[in-house]
């Protein structure tokens, strides 16, 4: 009887391959696990964000502080994913799994239960740590659990669309819970996800047996921490003080040399934390380049729509999450059927960059939002087409991180897709919330600060933005046109088996 899936061990006995085929009945149920544990780490980039305010309200700190409860999180898990991503190659991806659905549940509770803004950012900040041990470990776990092509390509479909859909639905799960239940519903909600993945994982998951000590690349894991570290601090700090400011330019500058300073080291060092064999191969390297400009440009779509539709529309939050819903629907219906059905026929080239270019179109029709438009008529069509966009070159994506990656290194090539995705998502934040701040006050310079400019400043900030992440979405055409080969690499040697 068929009890695990041995997600650590190698074979290349053609007796063991061909029998996999017909054992792919626990297979699914992995990816249902995989998929509840991912979504619970993407939803916590955004299902705080409604919270907030009454957050604020019952805890009583500033609106200076407020943005460290969201800082937190995403330094905490941006700097440290290429960490977490080895620990998993290291000392085993169910081990490393099952620590990060723990300790992200015992970090949620702790936030939930938080009496004082200090013991919230510590709650988020632990949340941050153990996602950045849980994401790597479940994308490396996915691509050593589905070796068949045709399975593959919709399995990373399927968690795919999670990734790239969890935002949104973020944002109604938020809602909802913040309007019916409490903001502390908000941290309490993880503990649900977790358990049923830990229970999950534990039944389904084989248990690691090393052959090998663990070797850590302590220069390199030591340089690039807080190289990431820099980087996603400068850009939140650019955020609330501007490019200028001293601080800012102090961890932008610092985060890149460091960046540099690592590449140098992991050509070097025996154990390199990120061999640069990963980055370097066309369709990996394209791929990360992929999820990171969607980063920047994703940030556009959940921030900036959801101040129309709540602060000109009113629509109330809950609704807000519903209206994103079509987006997720499209995403979905992208991610599961154009990997299988297009991929294998156009390659990832055509079908990353059509991504890029249908997501692009939908950005632009935002740009005709008014103060009194429609939904239906201005916003739904947008929505679709972001969706249909975004789903079919997210998944490719995904699947091309980690395609040929030898075993030992599927863990550190699943969390550059986070970092990338992260970094991406703190550049976003950064780069146009300035452009918006900045094109709002441009206009009421010349139309003068009535209430009537003043809400109109507001629209002409969003639609700014929506532009600038159009371009963005073209910019990323045109470099997977150049960059991602029109074939996909095929599989390692060496992927695991289902054992009996």
């Amino acid at each position: 009887m068929t009890t695990a899936i041995d997600l650590e061990t190698q074979t290349t006995d053609p007796s063991s391959r061909a029998g996999r085929r017909g054992s792919h009945a626990l297979r699914w149920w992995v990816l249902a696990v995989l998929g509840v544990a991912q979504l619970m780490v993407v939803l916590d980039a955004t299902v705080v964000n409604i919270a907030l305010p009454m957050a604020q309200r019952d805890l009583g700190f500033s609106n200076g502080d407020r943005q460290w409860v969201v800082t937190g999180y995403a330094l905490a898990f941006g700097s440290l994913l290429l960490l977490g991503g080895r620990l998993s190659d290291l000392f085993g991806r169910r081990n490393t799994f099952l620590v990060g659905l723990v300790g992200f549940a015992v970090a949620s509770a702790i936030g939930g239960a938080a009496n004082g803004f200090e013991m919230l950012v510590a709650a988020r900040v632990a949340q941050g740590v153990f996602g950045a041990l849980l994401a790597p470990a479940a994308l490396s776990l996915l691509t050593v659990t589905f070796t068949e092509p045709s399975e593959r390509a919709k399995a990373f479909g399927i968690f795919g669309a999670v990734a790239g859909a969890g935002g949104a639905l973020g944002l109604l799960l938020g809602g909802a819970l913040t309007e019916w239940a409490s903001w502390r519903w908000v941290m309490y909600v993880n503990l649900i996800f977790a358990a049923i993945a830990f229970i999950g994982g534990a039944l389904l998951l084989a248990k690691h047996v090393s052959e090998h000590r663990p070797k850590l690349d302590i220069p390199g894991t030591i340089t690039v921490t807080a190289a990431l570290f820099g980087i996603v601090y400068g850009f939140s700090h650019a955020e609330s003080h501007g490019w200028t400011n001293g601080v800012t330019l102090a961890f932008l500058i610092g985060g890149v040399v460091l960046l540099g300073l690592f590449v140098w080291i992991e050509t070097r060092v025996p154990h390199p934390l990120l061999p640069l064999r990963i980055v370097l191969d066309p369709t990996r390297g394209a791929s990360y380049m992929t999820v990171f400009v969607m980063g920047i440009g994703m940030f556009a779509i959940f921030l900036f729509l959801t101040y129309y539709m709540q602060l000109t529309l009113g629509y109330s939050p809950i609704i807000t999450g519903v209206a994103f819903l079509p987006m997720v629907a499209g995403m979905v219906l992208s991610s599961t059927t154009v990997p299988p059905l297009v991929l294998p026929k156009l390659g990832p080239k055509v079908t990353v960059t059509a991504g890029f270019i249908i997501a692009a179109i939908g950005m632009a029709l935002l740009t005709r939002i008014g103060l009194d438009t429609s939904y239906v008529t201005h916003i739904l069509p947008s929505l679709i087409l972001l969706g249909l966009g975004l789903g079919s070159a997210m998944s490719p994506a995904f699947q091309g991180s980690t395609a040929g990656v030898h075993h030992e290194d599927a863990g550190v090539a699943s969390a550059m897709v986070n970092t990338s995705q992260q970094v991406g998502g703190s550049i976003g934040t950064a780069l146009l919330s300035t452009i918006a701040a900045s094109a709002a006050s441009q206009y009421l310079t010349t139309h003068g600060s009535s209430s009537v400019a003043m809400a109109e400043s507001a629209i002409h900030s969003y639609t700014t933005s929506f532009w600038w992440a159009t371009a963005i979405f073209l910019v990323g055409a045109a470099i997977t046109a150049v960059l991602m080969p029109s074939t996909m690499p095929a599989l390692a040697e060496g992927e695991p088996v289902i054992v009996h």
